[in-house]
């Protein structure tokens, strides 16, 4: 397994607990040329973090690639992307938060990618986080329960999993790197944003009729939420909620993952089925 850099700068002692867990796994990690490269924040120049990407998508011996942290800089890569001989040989591209538009773009394939913790922070996360990363990488599809949220709208979805980061989404709406969200289930979390960051993000979505033919949409961390002086009135959480109850869909609030100590692993670009009931919520990858 490839770990390469593909946003902010990282260093060889940062992905080491990742190098580690690997082993661990009986797995063999292969370090890409961008980690420890560093051009301004970040991992080398677009050209360097082309390169070494392109490199590991091409290599036949490579099984899957994972991005050693977010931040931002993955979607200045994507149209320089040739994904031809990952056509050929699909492998597990692995991250969150800015590798949001990797996966993406890799979806838009018709190819599934895993979201889940990165290297980099790996060892301060919770061991399911772990767990479930491996649980998918050796072809295991967990199913996740978890608690009941006040804002939940009940009721029973299946189809494809898509989304990520919502400011990365946000950012790709009317590019060639979005496939259309029709019959499919939304997940969607964020870190550090003002609150009104997200009304106008979700309203972008609702205004692009992203919600009028979605199957069912899957909550994760709102972290670190910002507002101003004057408050906004209302959470991340009752923002979206506001914005999805017109629609005939279930809505799962609270699902462990995104920037959070428990950050499970999802299977984006695969079939998934959620059930969003009064005395639990469930999540199952098919």
């Amino acid at each position: 397994m490839a770990i390469v850099a593909t946003a902010n700068k990282v260093d060889l002692k940062a992905i080491q607990p990742g190098v580690e867990l690997l082993k661990s796994w009986g797995l063999t990690p292969v370090i890409g040329k961008t980690i420890g490269t560093d051009h301004h924040q970040m991992s080398g120049t677009d050209e360097e973090r082309i390169k070494d990407f392109q490199d590991q998508l091409d290599n036949p011996e490579i099984k899957a690639i994972w991005c050693a942290r977010g931040g931002y800089g993955s979607v200045r890569m994507l149209d320089a992307l040739d994904f031809t001989k990952f056509r050929e040989q699909p492998k597990w591209i692995i991250g969150y938060s800015d590798i949001s538009a990797l996966h993406a773009e890799v979806n838009k394939e018709g190819f599934a990618s895993i979201h889940a913790e990165m290297p980099a922070l790996i060892s301060g996360k919770s061991r399911e986080s772990a767990e479930s990363l491996k649980k998918i990488l050796f072809g295991e599809k967990p199913a996740y329960e978890w608690p009941i949220h006040d804002l939940n709208k009940p009721g029973k979805a299946t189809g494809e999993l898509i989304g990520g980061n919502l400011s990365v989404i946000y950012s790709l709406l009317g590019s060639p790197s979005v496939s259309t969200p029709d019959n499919k289930i939304l997940f969607i979390e964020d870190l550090g944003e003002y609150l009104y960051h997200i009304d106008r993000m979700m309203q972008n979505l609702k205004r692009n009729g992203w919600f009028e033919n979605l199957n069912g949409m899957l909550i994760g961390g709102m972290t670190e939420m910002k507002d101003n002086e004057i408050p906004f009135g209302k959470s991340a959480e009752e923002i979206i909620a506001g914005t999805a109850k017109e629609f005939d869909f279930p809505v799962g609030f609270g699902f462990p993952a995104g920037h959070i100590k428990d950050n499970r692993a999802l299977l984006l670009g695969g079939k998934v089925q959620l059930e969003v009931d009064s005395d639990y919520s469930r999540l199952k990858l098919l």
